[in-house]
């Protein structure tokens, strides 16, 4: 018998606790998954779950056999949580993630590629968002020249102007 394990809803709060730069001096001690769920947005569920599908390591247990995060774990969630708000396919970090396991010239010549599709793909993305926000912003205009034409027959001050 095969389980499912079906995936949290995630938030779309950014990531603002975690380290942006992972060259920073690292932060000291351990943080626990409530510590980090509160820094990355991410419901202590949703820890497990990546946990679970092998996008983050098990992170280390305290003397309690609570997990215990340290630094580096919060400067890989703050990646992955910059990868999946762009939308990056859950296979493709996944594959990311296991690669970066490997840690040789093959899996780092790999990952790089993911990266590169991937950057592509942003950028095709925000030309075609581009040209959809010229059209909000003509279709926008033109109800505001509506509502001056309107306004200037009757006389009143058109609304929001």
């Amino acid at each position: 018998m095969t389980t499912s394990v079906r995936a949290p809803v995630l938030p779309a709060e950014p990531a603002k606790g975690l380290p942006a730069d992972p060259s920073a001096e690292p932060e000291p001690g351990s943080f626990s998954i409530a510590e980090v769920s509160a820094r990355s947005g991410l419901s202590p569920d949703t820890l497990r779950y990546y946990e679970r599908i092998a996008l983050i390591d098990p992170p280390a247990r305290n003397s309690a056999g609570r997990r215990a995060y340290v630094h580096e774990d919060l400067v890989w969630l703050r990646f992955l949580i910059c990868m999946r708000d762009t939308g990056l396919p859950l296979r493709a970090l996944r594959e990311y993630a296991a690669l970066r396991k490997l840690s040789t010239e093959a899996s780092a010549a790999r990952r790089k590629q993911i990266l590169i599709e991937y950057r592509r793909d942003i950028r095709n993305r925000m030309v075609e968002l581009d040209t959809c926000l010229a059209t909000l912003d003509y279709k926008i205009g033109n109800y505001e020249q509506l509502e001056r034409k309107l306004a200037a027959m009757s006389g009143a001050q058109p609304a929001g102007l």
